[in-house]
């Protein structure tokens, strides 16, 4: 369930920056057809800039998803410690170690999840149940790894 919501949030942020990427584009074309001289070229170099940070997001964005498809084929291969694609549940909360999408609300619980190289992700890994660790100076004891 953790997956399937991971991979529709990513689809839905992939399709916004697509869709925002396309604007810009489209912003692009209109300039060239209106602008002339130096404001021109400033408007146009702006919009330049926005197609570029569209398109480094959509491939990060896209890397995200095929992740998490890996994720998909391998997760039923159940272990004893922490790995990419794990739910681990902690006296505090639960994290979804696959990419850094934030807080995932699922049914009623939450859900964070973290890229394993992130700060929390790299204190995770390869932990079991019973492995307790500190993070912003709150200790948490893995209680759960799925």
């Amino acid at each position: 369930m953790v997956l399937e919501v991971s991979i529709a949030r990513t689809n839905d942020r992939i399709a916004m920056i697509e869709s925002a990427l396309e604007t810009a584009r489209d912003s692009s074309n209109d300039d060239t057809k209106s602008s002339a001289g130096d404001k021109y070229e400033t408007s146009r170099e702006m919009i330049q800039q926005d197609i570029n940070r569209y398109q480094g997001q959509l491939l990060e964005a896209n890397k995200d998803l095929l992740q998490l498809t890996n994720i998909a084929t391998t997760i039923a291969d159940a272990t004893d410690f922490v790995k990419l694609g794990s739910l681990v549940k902690t006296n505090v909360g639960l994290y979804f170690i696959a990419t850094s999408i934030g807080a995932l609300k699922i049914g009623d619980m939450n859900v964070f999840a973290i890229s394993p190289v992130s700060p929390i992700g790299q204190l995770l890994l390869s932990k079991k149940i019973g492995d307790s660790f500190l993070f912003n100076k709150l200790n948490q004891i893995i209680t759960g790894v799925y």
